[in-house]
């Protein structure tokens, strides 16, 4: 869903979108993130690293055989909200510094470093939202 409130209004932009949680599935919210903000004027790399940290722990970690995660995210007066969802509530995100010969284990140290603030917030059963926010630039003004 892409939405647009009247032009005098302070913008609100807003998509969702239902994946499967599967690799593939993970690389096209980051594509589909990609898009959408380009759209919207913006074009920030942070968010695309964001989203693809976000959504590559939903199907990792986050995976339970037959259920989707959700991709939504907002744009409110400069503030973008990144929200993954998924169906294991059970367990959630912390944030850990891995062992110095880890080859994975970075994600949300990643998200720490690039969102202005993150969280998770736990839903209805069986579902948990990892979130995170960015300020973005304005975008340019079109010529």
């Amino acid at each position: 869903m892409n939405q647009r409130t009247a032009e005098t209004a302070t913008p609100f932009l807003h998509f969702s979108v239902l994946l499967s949680a599967t690799p593939r599935s993970a690389r096209l919210a980051r594509l589909l993130a990609d898009a959408h903000l380009r759209d919207w004027g913006y074009d920030s790399e942070a968010a695309r690293h964001v989203v693809a940290e976000l959504a590559a722990n939903a199907v990792t970690h986050g995976r339970v055989p037959g259920r989707d995660f959700r991709l939504a995210f907002h744009l409110i007066d400069g503030t973008l909200r990144i929200e993954v969802t998924d169906t294991r509530s059970e367990r959630l995100p912390e944030l850990q510094p891995p062992a110095s010969d880890a080859e994975s284990g970075r994600g949300l140290l990643l998200v720490e470093s690039l969102a202005d603030r993150w969280g998770v917030t736990e839903d209805r059963f069986p579902r948990k939202t990892v979130w995170a926010e960015l300020r973005l630039a304005p975008p340019e003004p079109e010529i």
